[in-house]
């Protein structure tokens, strides 16, 4: 009986171990796609959504610092920049009569059509973080509703 409990504990560990090996190889992209919202009054701001079609590796514009090595990366804003983005138009929320509640339902509709296909395409939603900046004081009307939804998928 201790034979047999040993040898299931053996297979037990081995395929626990090979199964934890096989996740810790499996490679995943992130995307993250941003919405933008104005919440200017009487609908003077741009509402967008989105989302690049390109890849930067934050390694080229990162640096490390220590007590013996203080010197910051030079990287220039242009070659941060991207221009291969797909942007879609959203409605603000707001128009000359208030805040208008078709433009926010049309917009619920636009990012759900978004998500229905990135998940579609073996994309898994993790997060959504969502900010809003608005009326900084007397003389600000300005303000933004961003939300992003990060979502990751296995390699191809």
């Amino acid at each position: 009986m201790k034979k047999l409990a040993s040898i299931i504990t053996l297979l037990t560990l081995s395929v626990v171990h090979m199964y934890g090996q096989e996740i810790s190889k499996q490679a995943f992209e992130i995307k993250v796609i941003t919405s933008v919202e104005s919440i200017i009054p009487s609908g003077l701001g741009r509402s967008r959504l989105i989302s690049s079609n390109d890849q930067r590796d934050y390694k080229q514009f990162t640096s490390s610092r220590t007590e013996e090595n203080n010197s910051r990366n030079k990287s220039k804003r242009k070659d941060i920049r991207l221009k291969n983005f797909e942007e879609t138009k959203l409605l603000n929320f707001y128009n000359l009569g208030g805040i208008r509640f078709q433009n926010i339902a049309a917009n619920d509709a636009l990012i759900s059509s978004k998500l229905t296909e990135m998940l579609s395409e073996g994309w898994d939603l993790m997060f959504i973080t969502s900010a809003v900046e608005s009326d900084a004081g007397k003389n600000d009307d300005n303000g933004i509703f961003i939300t992003r939804y990060i979502l990751k998928r296995k390699f191809n």
